[in-house]
C-alpha cells in the first residue's frame, strides 16, 4: 500500500498562545458540568488528531500522546478576561464574501448575551479604520444594531485591501483600551493580524487577537471549508444552469462560465458537480493545452458534434500560462492581477469553430460580483454562528494569534501562522477532481 508522507507538522506547531492563566469563573460554567468527549463534543483538555487514517498515524512512528493534535473550540471553565471590564473591537478586511454580517452579528450576540460584555466597537473599512488620517468613526455594536444585518450581503463595517502600519493600529487599540480584537478576513488579513499581534507582544500588552478566516475560494489550509463557500458554489451552479439553457437553445451552442478561484478551483468543481451539466471544468491546479487532437478545442468540437452543444466552466486563475505576457500589475493587497481567461477562451473557441466551418454561438457569463455580494444561505448562516461563538470563547479565555475553523466536523483552534503557511488547493490526484472527471467525461489532462 502506497502512503503519502504525513504533513510536516509537529505538535509544537499546533500549540495556541495564551495571554496568561484563566482565573475567572466563566459565565458558561453551568453548561459545562459533566461534559465529556463524545462523537459530537470534545472536552477542553482533549485534542483533535491532525491525521485521520491508520496509515498516516502509523507513518508518524510516535506514541499516541505525541501525535499532532489541535486544541478544540468551545467555552472554557476558567476565562482570562473579566467581561465587565472588557472592551472588544471587530474589523472586516479584504474582498466580500457571503456571511460577513452573520459573523459580526454572532460575535456581538455571544459577547453580549453569554459573557455580558457591554463595550463592542466596529472599525470601518478594514485596517484603514484604525488609522487616524482616514478619519473614519467607530461603530458601536449592540444586539439591536446587528439584529437584521444578516439579511444583507457585504459587511456593515465596510472593508478595504492593503497594508497598514501595525504600530499605528496598536496605538489605536491602546488609546481605545481594546482588550480583544476580532479580525474577519483572508490570508492577507491574517498576515496583517499577525503583525498586529507581534507589536502587541513587543509592547507586552494584554490584547488578544483572534481571527475568523474568510475566503470565498475555500483556499485556507487544514479546515474543511471556509464560510461563504457553500453559498458561493450554490449561486455559481445557477449560472451553469443558465448558460446550459442558452447553449442548448442554439445550434452548436457553447456555454462558458467563469467562476472565482485565483489559485484554487473549488468553486468551479463543486458548482459543476451540483449541476452535472458541464462538459469541461478548468482549474488553476491542472494546466491544459488548447491545440492538437488532445487539446481542449478539439475536445469541445467533438462534444458539440456528438451532443449539439457543450458547456465549459473555468476558474478565473486557470490557463494563465496561455495568456499573453502581462505587466506585473498587483492590487492593493499585493496579489497579481490575473488575465481574463474567460474572454480569452471565448475568442479562441469562436476562432476555432470558424476555422472548422462550424457555425456556433458562445454564451459567456461571469457572475463573480453577483455571487460574493449575496447573503449567506442557511448552511453558511449556521456555520458562521458556530464560528463566531468559537472565536468568542477562545478570546475570552485569553487565546491569541489564532483562528477558528472546522476540521473533519470538529471545531478547533489553529495558530495563525499555520493558517497562512500554505494554500488549500484541489488535489489533481484526489477524490474531488476524480469526481469532476467522472461527471464531465473530460480527459485527465488536455494535451497530455
Amino acid at each position: 500500500m502506497h502512503l503519502a508522507r504525513p504533513q510536516a507538522v509537529a505538535p509544537a506547531d499546533l500549540e495556541i498562545r495564551t495571554l496568561g492563566t484563566g482565573r475567572i469563573d466563566s459565565p458558561m460554567l453551568g453548561l459545562l458540568d459533566a461534559r465529556q468527549t463524545t462523537e459530537h463534543y470534545v472536552d477542553e483538555d482533549d485534542r483533535v488528531l491532525l491525521d485521520d487514517t491508520v496509515g498516516r498515524v502509523t507513518a508518524r512512528g510516535v506514541p499516541v500522546d505525541q501525535l499532532p493534535g489541535l486544541e478544540p473550540c468551545g467555552p472554557r471553565r476558567k476565562i482570562y478576561f473579566d467581561p465587565s471590564k472588557t472592551r472588544v473591537g471587530i474589523v472586516t478586511c479584504g474582498g466580500l464574501c457571503p456571511g460577513l454580517n452573520d459573523v459580526i452579528a454572532g460575535l456581538v450576540r455571544t459577547l453580549t448575551y453569554h459573557y455580558g460584555v457591554r463595550r463592542i466597537v466596529g472599525f470601518r473599512n478594514g485596517y484603514q479604520g484604525f488609522i487616524s488620517r482616514y478619519g473614519y468613526d467607530e461603530v458601536e455594536l449592540t444586539p439591536e444594531f446587528v439584529r437584521d444585518i444578516a439579511v444583507d450581503g457585504g459587511t456593515v463595517l465596510g472593508t478595504s485591501r492593503g497594508h497598514q502600519d501595525p504600530e499605528e493600529i496598536v496605538d489605536c487599540l491602546e488609546r481605545m483600551h481594546i482588550n480583544i480584537l476580532f479580525v474577519i478576513g483572508g490570508d492577507g488579513s491574517m498576515r496583517g493580524a499577525m503583525g498586529i499581534e507581534r507589536v502587541i507582544a513587543e509592547r507586552n500588552l494584554k490584547i488578544a487577537v483572534v481571527g475568523v478566516p474568510k475566503t470565498i475560494d475555500n483556499d485556507i489550509p487544514y479546515i474543511d471549508q471556509s464560510f461563504g463557500f457553500q453559498t458561493a458554489f450554490s449561486r455559481a451552479s445557477d449560472s451553469i444552469r443558465a448558460v446550459t439553457v442558452e447553449a442548448k437553445s442554439t445550434a452548436n451552442g457553447i456555454g462558458l462560465v467563469k467562476l472565482m478561484g485565483r489559485h484554487s478551483g473549488f468553486i468551479a468543481c463543486y458548482a459543476a458537480l451540483a449541476r452535472s451539466d458541464a462538459d469541461v471544468v478548468l482549474i488553476p491546479e491542472v494546466p491544459f493545452a488548447l491545440e492538437g487532437d488532445t487539446g481542449l478545442l478539439a475536445h469541445l468540437r467533438r462534444r458539440v458534434e456528438q451532443r449539439g452543444h457543450a458547456v465549459v466552466v473555468v476558474a478565473e486563475g486557470a490557463g494563465q500560462e496561455l495568456l499573453e505576457a502581462q505587466a506585473a500589475r498587483t492590487d492593493a493587497s499585493g496579489n497579481r492581477r490575473l488575465g481574463d481567461v474567460g474572454r480569452y477562451l471565448r475568442e479562441r473557441i469562436e476562432d476555432h469553430f470558424d476555422e472548422a466551418g462550424i457555425e456556433t454561438s458562445v454564451r459567456y457569463i461571469d457572475p463573480s460580483y453577483a455571487i460574493r455580494s449575496v447573503p449567506a444561505n442557511p448552511y453558511d448562516s449556521v456555520y458562521t454562528v458556530r464560528l463566531s461563538q468559537a472565536a468568542v470563547h477562545a478570546a475570552m479565555s485569553g487565546r491569541t494569534a489564532m483562528v477558528v475553523g472546522r476540521v473533519r466536523r470538529r471545531f478547533v483552534h489553529i495558530p495563525m501562522a499555520l493558517a497562512v503557511s500554505k494554500r488549500n488547493q484541489v488535489d489533481p490526484h484526489g477524490d474531488l477532481w476524480q469526481a469532476v472527471l467522472e461527471s464531465t467525461g473530460q480527459p485527465v489532462r488536455f494535451g497530455a
